[in-house]
């Protein structure tokens, strides 16, 4: 088995993250491992191991003939037989496909949100599913929708899995008070929600001192960037910091107190992972699989898209020191046994295989 991922950038997210996690771990386990990105490279490039076969395209427009012949002779003479593509890299894989009739093509759904879409908003996609050799998704709601209205039979669920990163340099240092540290990892844009988070931090930090809200996530510096930032301005709120993309995101979680994700959609947020495995209680919003990693009060606290409630989960963590080391205790213990590297790779070899 010779197993290419294929993806548009190697920017810091969860699509690319897992792709990037896919190609380094299959080394171990397959014959030869490739990673592909298309549009743009990234920070993710230094993480990928010397064992994996890498390409970028350098891709400039939907129908980049030049780039295709590139990727087809990489396949050809890499005798790649499969190729693993994530997100929008579908549609490229599908003019793959036209070309090489034995290759394999496997499509891993990302998106969340598309269980809200109808199917004229999903055209390209589902007539490209012709070409599928299956589908994998990041939860159920969205294997249902693959299997509902796409023309592809063998449609998985298989969970997201995070990977702790090995001599990871330590550059980022978190500013406010040591011990009164909100994390929030996401990239800035819609369904992650920032400005509830914002409202809801404003209105929990009058009844708490000292407390502070750090981000980390792409800048991508348009209108809801913007607005992000005409609101903290606004409200004087000095106490919410910007970091952008950075590498060193467990040293950065190591001096954070709590996890905060708000989104108004996911699909299986890698976040929650992550902060689970730096013991971090989490707050966050009852949307997408949340409710699957965080499966009891124990190992966490799910809300609405409601001020009030995430208000009082805020106030319920930051007085009660062993509360916050209770919860995140036993979310990691969730993490390390469910979401684990080991499981998830032979999961996948088997989808492969099947």
């Amino acid at each position: 088995m010779r197993v290419l991922q294929l993806i548009d950038s190697l920017e810091i997210g969860g699509a690319e993250r897992t792709a990037l996690n896919y190609a380094n771990c299959l080394v171990d386990y397959v014959e030869a491992s490739f990673i592909c990105t298309s549009r743009k490279e990234g920070p993710l490039k230094q993480d990928i191991k010397p064992q994996v076969g890498y390409l970028f395209l350098n891709k400039k427009k939907t129908l980049d003939f030049k780039a295709l012949r590139k990727l087809n002779g990489f396949i050809k003479k890499n005798r790649i037989n499969m190729v693993h593509a994530h997100s929008t890299s579908y549609f490229f894989a599908s003019l793959l496909k036209l070309r090489n009739r034995n290759l394999s093509i496997i499509w891993h759904d990302h998106n969340g949100n598309r269980v809200l879409f109808n199917k004229s908003k999903n055209r390209i996609l589902i007539y490209c599913s012709y070409f599928f050799s299956k589908i994998i998704t990041v939860n159920n709601e969205l294997k249902n929708w693959a299997k509902t209205n796409t023309h592809c039979t063998k449609v998985y669920y298989l969970s997201n899995f995070s990977v702790l990163t090995k001599d990871e340099k330590q550059v980022t240092c978190l500013k406010g008070e040591a011990g009164k540290r909100l994390i929030c990892v996401a990239n800035l844009r819609d369904p992650k929600n920032h400005m509830f988070l914002f409202r809801a931090f404003k209105e929990a930090s009058k009844s708490i001192d000292g407390w502070s809200l750090h981000l980390v996530g792409k800048d991508f510096e348009d209108a809801y960037s913007n607005e992000l930032k005409s609101y903290i301005e606004t409200h004087d709120l000095n106490n919410i910091f910007f970091y952008g993309q950075i590498k060193d995101i467990h040293y950065v979680l190591s001096q954070s107190d709590i996890g905060v994700l708000t989104s108004s959609s996911e699909g299986f947020p890698l976040t929650l992972l992550e902060y689970g495995l730096a013991k971090l209680p989490v707050i966050a919003t009852n949307v997408g699989y949340c409710n699957h990693i965080i499966r009891n009060e124990n190992e966490g606290t799910l809300i609405g898209i409601n001020i009030q409630e995430f208000s009082k989960a805020l106030l319920n963590y930051a007085n009660n020191y062993d509360l916050r080391k209770s919860h995140g205790g036993m979310l990691y213990k969730n993490v390390v046994t469910n979401y684990n590297t080991e499981k998830n790779i032979k999961t996948l070899i088997s989808i492969y295989g099947d």
